[in-house]
C-alpha cells in the first residue's frame, strides 16, 4: 500500500483490512513499536478481528528482530539504482516497481526469515 502523508490509525486499519481480505487463514503480523501500531483504535479493531489477525508488537529498539528492516534494505538499494524522482508520481513508480518484484519473488522474501535474528518468525 502506497500513500502520501504520515501513517495514522485510520490509514493503518485500512491497510489491515486489505491484508485480511479474502485470506483463508489467520494472519500473524509482527510490528515494530510505532505508536500507531498499538493505539487504542487499532487495539479495538484487532480485538474485533482476532479470528482473522493477531498483531504482535516487537520490543522498543529491536531492529535486528524486525523482518521489515530486510525489506527496507532491498527497497533502499533498488531506489539507489534510479535517478532521484522529479515528482510524486515518479517517486511512487520508483517504490512500486521493486515492491511488485518482491511480490513475484517469494524466494527472496523467504530469505529474510532465514537470518538468525528473524528465525523466531518462521
Amino acid at each position: 500500500m502506497i500513500y502520501s502523508g504520515t501513517i495514522n490509525a485510520d490509514r493503518f486499519i485500512l491497510f489491515l483490512e486489505q491484508l485480511i481480505k479474502d485470506k483463508g487463514q489467520k494472519i500473524v503480523l509482527i510490528l515494530d513499536n510505532l505508536r500507531v501500531h498499538h493505539s487504542k483504535i487499532v487495539k479495538q479493531w484487532a480485538k474485533e478481528k482476532q479470528e482473522y489477525i493477531e498483531l504482535l508488537i516487537l520490543p522498543s529498539y529491536s531492529p535486528k528482530k524486525n523482518s521489515d528492516e530486510y525489506l527496507n534494505r532491498d527497497l533502499k538499494y533498488a531506489l539507489s539504482e534510479k535517478p532521484a524522482p522529479k515528482n510524486e508520481k515518479q517517486l511512487e513508480e520508483n517504490v512500486y516497481n521493486p515492491m511488485k518484484m518482491l511480490t513475484l519473488n517469494s524466494d527472496r522474501v523467504a530469505k529474510y526469515f532465514k537470518h538468525k535474528d528473524i528465525k523466531y518468525t518462521a
